[in-house]
């Protein structure tokens, strides 16, 4: 039995439209691919940039310098080490309000007492003889790695304690050295800070 005109484009009609609706599924079926690469690709770049900082920050981590000092000398001294690193030279600056200059110390690293005795003795001369406290300084610090110079910078409390003595009047002795601040270390962080600990 032929088909009328009328059949005929009826089902060329039905054709295109299950052509139509083929490209439409194609076309989708494309964009959902293209989607589902650019979020993986996008999930690897991200993962990669986490991995980067990672190890950026292992890496800052190694190359960090963490002082400790031991007393020398009756706590005339501090002998300063860190433990994972060569330390061979530090630059130790004060508050500019104590009007201590800035000092260094090599080959075998230490803060003197000597420096800013005198000068703390009389920012601290209204308190009591016998007392504790702590000098914030910044400490630079420098090793080789290897062929590589290493320069780190952070704030440290230099904690100190005074007692009265019947003659000569009050004297000092240096205890210790604790890490107090390392990003943002700056003159003008240990400028605030010694406002905040130190006598006002």
């Amino acid at each position: 039995m032929t088909d009328t005109p009328a059949e005929k484009a009826e089902a060329a009609a039905i054709r295109r439209r299950w052509i139509t609706l083929g490209e439409i599924v194609a076309v989708a079926g494309l964009i959902i691919s293209a989607l589902a690469l650019y979020l993986s690709y996008a999930d690897r770049r991200a993962d990669e940039a986490e991995r980067q900082r990672e190890k950026a920050s292992e890496a800052k981590a190694r190359t960090a310098v963490l002082l400790t000092a031991t007393e020398v000398d009756g706590g005339r001294r501090l002998a300063l080490k860190d433990s994972a690193h060569p330390v061979q030279a530090i630059t130790v600056s004060f508050p500019a309000a104590l009007g201590v200059g800035t000092q260094t110390s090599s080959a075998t690293p230490e803060i003197d007492l000597r420096w800013f005795a005198a000068k703390l003795l009389d920012a601290t001369a209204k308190g009591p003889d016998n007392a504790t406290g702590r000098l914030p300084v910044l400490i630079d610090a420098d090793y080789w790695d290897g062929d590589t110079q290493v320069h780190d910078r952070a704030i440290y409390d230099i904690v100190w304690q005074s007692h009265g003595r019947l003659i000569e009047g009050r004297a000092l002795r240096l205890k210790g050295l604790m890490l107090h601040q390392r990003k943002g270390a700056t003159q003008a962080a240990i400028d605030t800070r010694w406002a905040t600990v130190g006598p006002n």
